[in-house]
């Protein structure tokens, strides 16, 4: 029986890995994925919202049976949500309870006791460090262009040495460096030091036949002939003055609202009545309201019989 938790040993078992858990990848995308897999490296994936960079971490974690670690960015992000912390509470019952004692055993104790694993919470980066049945887990550090540039100074110890430095415990160290993933939105950009610890991919929006592909696998259900339609017009509305052009998230997200009100091909009242599905900001709606849907519509359809 193959071992599930085995790392890749060639791109084109990569995309087989990544295609196994739905994932249907480009070979830039699965040769810098190998890559990083082998050097052990970080690997930096930049790109607009909802092209699927979240979700490589997810399929890796599926795919290896290796526990998913996810720290979630945002502004004023600190070592005490990202890190650790330590169990104030705890520690002051503690602390009562060894002058409610008054030994002075006791009190010795508890200066040694005070500052020790029984009493840290330790956050994604730490439990990242730690050993997990499986292998090393998959850390995902996802959207970091949304953390500040003092973040990102304090991640480059973590990316680069695979460890911590806890003041009151020393520097903890993994034993087996986790498979990090780091995704960015791009909407700062990220500092060259810490790039520079990392593998880099853009990931941009899939051609026609890829995305086909990606909605065959995730939205089966979809007919054939409005799977085609649906791509062919979001690839079409991608290239019009948009605040915010749809991902392939948005993609399977209509083509799921598509089936579920049991449609079998585009029509211009279909695609207005379901345009929120599609587009999330209002300018955007009324813009492709119309005659501007039909238009694209009638591109679409012939783009999707040829």
């Amino acid at each position: 029986m193959p071992d599930k938790t085995a790392l890749p040993t060639s791109i084109d078992a990569t995309l087989t890995l990544l295609q196994s858990q739905g994932y249907v990848a480009d070979r830039a995308l699965a040769t810098v994925l190998f890559l990083a897999l082998r050097m052990k490296r970080p690997l930096l994936l930049e790109g607009e919202a909802g092209t699927g960079k979240t979700e490589i971490a997810k399929v890796l974690s599926a795919a290896l049976g290796r526990k998913l670690i996810r720290l979630q960015c945002y502004e004023g992000l600190d070592l005490a949500s990202a890190v650790y912390e330590w169990n104030y509470a705890g520690q002051m019952m503690a602390i009562r309870l060894a002058e409610a004692g008054g030994a002075t055993g006791d009190r010795e104790r508890l200066e040694g006791d005070i500052f020790s694993q029984k009493y840290l919470i330790k956050r994604p980066l730490l439990q990242a460090l730690e050993p997990q049945e499986g292998g090393a887990p998959i850390l995902l550090i996802d959207e970091l262009d949304r953390t500040d540039e003092a973040f990102e100074a304090f991640l480059l110890e973590v990316l680069a040495d695979s460890q911590v430095t806890i003041p009151e415990l020393g520097t903890i160290r993994a034993a087996e460096p986790p498979i990090v993933i780091l995704t960015s939105n791009r909407t700062r950009e990220i500092h060259d030091a810490l790039k520079r610890r990392c593998l880099y991919h853009w990931v941009g929006y899939p051609d026609a036949a890829r995305e086909l592909a990606i909605l065959k696998a995730r939205a089966p259900h979809a007919p054939a002939k409005l799977a085609r339609q649906v791509v062919s017009f979001v690839q079409a509305i991608r290239k019009e003055e948009l605040f915010k052009a749809p991902g392939v998230a948005e993609t399977l997200d209509w083509a799921t609202a598509l089936v579920e009100l049991d449609a079998v091909a585009l029509d211009p009242a279909l695609v207005s009545d379901t345009l929120g599905a599609l587009l999330k900001y209002q300018d955007d709606i009324q813009a492709m309201q119309g005659s501007k849907v039909k238009e694209l519509l009638d591109q679409a359809k012939a783009e999707a019989r040829g």
